[in-house]
């Protein structure tokens, strides 16, 4: 498919080399700078091996079946997997007669599973098919589930109405809404039973998860920029292809949407589907005085969802699509495209949701024996580890403790015990975890002063033994906030009771609770028993920030985290100040051990992106720790889609007056450096045209340079010739930015005036280093200032460099966490330099200020397409020559 994005060659090889490693089901780390191509050819060559596939087991299993039928047998050698290797046991000591009956039952049944498998099949094109060529059909089906709706809404107002006349409670007075925020009874997983009616709709939803192609990537818009390109690929006509997203993402419920915060829209719509199935339970039984009024979600139908799964299949749709769908037939596109997974053969979604395994289980994410391809996959292993990761603050652990000991105290007649049991679980834990930031939860905590202040690190099994929860199972506590959705019960009480006073209703019914809610208004202000010396937060951003969601939320993931083995993280005791203030944090520092179970259990996996140097950390890092065999991994790396003449690298080693360049912590702040690097920019704005992007090692040192060259009248001379413009720290203003930057060059090119251009100054890692396009005039010269090693200082850093150096062999004879360092360093200049060229007419300079560029070790980890072509130049005389040509 000669797309135009990419040469034919670039392209053939690239998916050549794919196609193998699908066909040898390998791990394979793909290396392509070749922009929107890459993404299409990976998935291009990816949907070309599935057609084979597909057709090869086609074939396989008409044959296996043209034998049973013509009462042949194929005799073959028996391996531990096939029959005659009971459970994996030799059978050469059994008589053969029973090998023989044992291995006509395996095939017997083999064929039997082919025959159901074609029948499946046969039903699940038939009905597709019937959906992309009978309209008609479609819109009866539509016309039949408004009908249903509104007879049950006419049943349901006659029930309700009855029920009215029925009698009051017989338990304390509460309206429904509240009635909402008690815990349902709660049955550990020893003891659970299936609720009558719970388990009905699943059933009917099983099927047989074809072989298909996991394809992630690392935003929504990215993903939805991807499926636009696969509709007009070849495949776009005949694909099955799902778009998966979180429920922030699909959820067509405004009561829910307006939640804001994902973790509540999470809860609430799972609160609403178990209100569904109890609101079933509760209508069966008969003689119940009292009837609890559950809200339920109107888009939670199973028909509606398979009437939307459906038409996901028939078409490919991206997320907005699948959204706009859901609205016009009243289904929910975050479950009905769930529901469709299992027969599609392409799952786009972002990687945050595959890699996490609570996600993916809950999602109807099943990795046996299939592929997944990660794209854009050069910042793996920090994704991995942070979504592994989990922090709290003191102010939140007593907000939450707070929270919850009123929530236990007002409705403790109404819980059951061991819903009692494990709030008092929690908390002790909050108690403790207070007290181990050196603090009381019985205090305000921006009042309380923390006595040793400092940064501490703890395996995980010390933090247990010293807060003194050792004795606690957390993984049933865990697994008791998740199942009894007790944040979201917690949350609603606090959003019902910690409005201002006059809100509450102040009739007989409520009288009582408004010394309940005065009492949380005095915590959320920060006010408390004891007199409090320093000053309080701002009220109402104290408030904004309870609104926003639950503390206790926070608090699972950091339990969550606590479960993990005691080798592969650490908790750090970040004391500051004041307990409000201070913090816990568990940092993963083993991301192998979440990354095997997807590698075990796919039949390939593609780690693919622009940008993969230096691959040694994807595999001793991912791979190694995670027990995949070397042989198994397999790398291939293109070229770019340029000529050699269309970009121009260069190592500068010196500036204009013969200045050393090396950007080290010690040197950099030096006048001299400044001033060196202020001349160089000065020389290259009077020769390079358009844009100039210029990337600093941090935003303090970019600061500092600009006030430096303010200060000395350098930064008059810059704008001269090129209007200057600094990288905001403020995500929302990175666009306004652009666009007046984008702006300035455009006029310049018209006008033709003194400017000739812009002048960006950006940070490495900041909001411009990663997935913005300086293309054509945006970017003609690429400057990066010395070499933005991480802070070496940093507790994370050093504990995870201190963890490699136990766990991986030294290479090449340099400690694994020097090499650390390094591959950091160079992953982020590689990401920042790779910004101007985007396509295959494009062309541009790059400069890299710092002799240690030219060191063997540093310079082997730049990008290939880079590194072949890039000069070092020891004097910058003989640099500005080649920039003038």
């Amino acid at each position: 498919f000669p797309f135009p994005y990419t040469p034919y060659l670039i392209q053939e090889q690239f998916m050549a080399a794919l196609y193998g490693a699908l066909e040898a089901g390998r791990v394979g780390i793909f290396e392509s700078p070749t922009g929107t191509g890459k993404s299409l050819s990976l998935i291009c060559g990816a949907l070309s091996w599935l057609r084979d596939f597909e057709e090869k087991k086609k074939q396989e299993e008409a044959r296996l079946l043209a034998l049973e039928g013509n009462g042949q047998e194929e005799k073959q050698p028996l391996t531990s997997d096939e029959p005659g290797c009971r459970n994996g046991k030799d059978t050469s000591e059994e008589p053969d007669w029973i090998a023989a009956f044992v291995q006509k039952k395996e095939e017997q049944d083999l064929v039997n599973r082919l025959k159901e498998e074609q029948i499946r099949r046969k039903k699940r094109e038939d009905r597709l098919e019937k959906i992309r060529h009978n309209v008609q059909l479609k819109y009866a089906a539509k016309r039949k589930r408004s009908e249903e709706d509104e007879t049950k809404r006419l049943l349901q107002l006659s029930k309700e109405m009855l029920s009215e006349g029925a009698g009051g409670d017989v338990l304390e007075q509460l309206d429904h809404n509240e009635e909402e925020l008690i815990l349902a009874e709660y049955e550990s997983d020893e003891e659970q039973r299936v609720a009558p009616g719970l388990e009905e709709d699943d059933d009917d939803l099983e099927e047989e998860h074809v072989t298909k192609i996991y394809y992630c990537s690392r935003t929504h818009s990215q993903l939805s920029q991807f499926v636009h390109e696969v509709q007009k690929s070849p495949f776009g006509k005949d694909t099955r292809l799902v778009s998966l997203g979180s429920r922030q993402n699909l959820c067509v419920n405004e009561e829910v949407r307006r939640l804001g915060a994902l973790q509540l829209i999470n809860d609430r719509c799972v609160e609403m589907q178990k209100n569904k199935h109890e609101k079933k339970s509760d209508e069966e039984k008969e003689g119940k005085r009292r009837r609890v009024s559950r809200n339920v979600c109107p888009f939670y139908s199973y028909e509606q969802m398979q009437f939307l799964r459906d038409e996901v299949l028939v078409e490919v749709k991206d997320i907005e699509q699948l959204v706009a769908l859901g609205r016009e037939t009243k289904a929910c596109p975050y479950y009905g495209s769930r529901y469709a997974i299992p027969a599609a053969q392409l799952v786009v979604l972002p990687y945050q949701m595959l890699l996490h395994e609570a996600t993916r289980s809950a999602a109807g994410i099943n990795l046996k024996e299939q592929v997944v391809i990660i794209d854009e996959a050069h910042n793996l292993i920090d994704t991995i580890t942070c979504i592994h990761s989990a922090e709290v603050s003191g102010a939140q652990l007593c907000r939450a403790h707070s929270q919850l000991l009123q929530y236990m105290e007002r409705y403790r007649k109404r819980l059951k015990a061991k819903n009692l049991m494990y709030i008092k679980q929690i908390l002790y834990l909050l108690e403790r975890f207070v007290a181990m930031l050196g603090g009381n939860v019985n205090q305000n905590p921006s009042c309380q002063a923390v006595s040793q202040t400092g940064t501490v690190l703890k395996s995980i099994n010390d933090f247990l033994f010293q807060s003194q929860i050792d004795n606690i199972n957390l993984f049933k506590v865990q697994r008791y906030c998740e199942k009894s959705l007790i944040s979201r019960k917690l949350f609603g009480f606090v959003e019902r009771y910690g409005s201002p006073a006059p809100a509450v209703k102040t009739n007989k019914e409520n009288q009582k609770l408004v010394g309940l809610q005065n009492f949380l208004l005095t915590l959320q202000q920060g006010s408390d028993k004891e007199a409090c010396t320093l000053q309080s937060p701002p009220v109402e951003a104290e408030n904004d920030q309870l609104r926003a969601a639950s503390p206790l939320m926070q608090i699972e993931g950091f339990l969550s985290a606590l479960t993990n083995a005691n080798e592969d993280g650490r908790v750090i005791l970040n004391r500051q100040g004041t307990v409000g203030q201070s913090s816990l944090k568990f940092l993963l520092l083993n991301p192998a051990v979440h990354f095997a179970k997807v590698v075990k259990e796919c039949r390939a996996v593609i780690i693919a992106g622009g940008t993969m140097q230096p691959v040694a950390d994807f595999r001793e890092q991912l791979l190694s720790c995670a027990g995949v065999d070397p042989a198994r991994v397999v790398e291939f790396s293109c070229g770019h889609v340029i000529p050699p003449e269309n970009i121009l690298p260069i190592i500068l080693c010196s500036g204009p007056s013969n200045q050393q360049l090396e950007f080290t912590y010690q040197t950099r702040d030096l006048p001299q450096m400044m001033d060196e690097t202020g001349r160089i920019l000065c020389n290259l704005c009077n020769v390079v045209p358009g844009g100039v992007v210029c990337f600093f090692p941090s935003y303090e040192y970019e600061k500092q340079v600009y006030a430096h060259w303010e200060k000395t009248g350098l930064l008059t001379r810059l704008a001269a010739k090129k209007k200057i413009f600094q990288e905001p720290k403020k995500a929302n203003q990175v666009e306004q930015v652009l666009v007046e930057y984008a702006k300035c060059i455009k006029r310049c090119s018209q006008s033709g005036g003194q400017l000739t251009g812009a002048l960006l100054l950006s940070v490495v890692g900041g909001k411009m280093s990663e997935g913005i396009n300086f293309s054509d005039d945006l970017g003609r010269c690429v400057i990066m200032v010395g070499m933005p090693y991480p802070n070496i200082k940093s507790p994370e850093l050093q504990e995870k460099m201190t963890w490699l150096d136990k766990t991986m062999p030294r290479t090449a004879g340099q400690a694994p966490s020097r090499m650390l360092i390094e591959n950091l360093c160079m992953k982020a200049v590689n990401q920042s330099i790779g910004r101007a060229i985007r396509h295959q007419k494009d062309f541009a300079s790059i400069l890299l200020l710092d002799h240690r560029y030219a060191r063997p070790a540093i310079f082997n980890k730049l990008p290939q397409w880079i590194r072949e072509r890039t000069q070092v130049k020891p004097a910058f005389g003989s640099a500005f020559a080649e920039l003038r040509k």
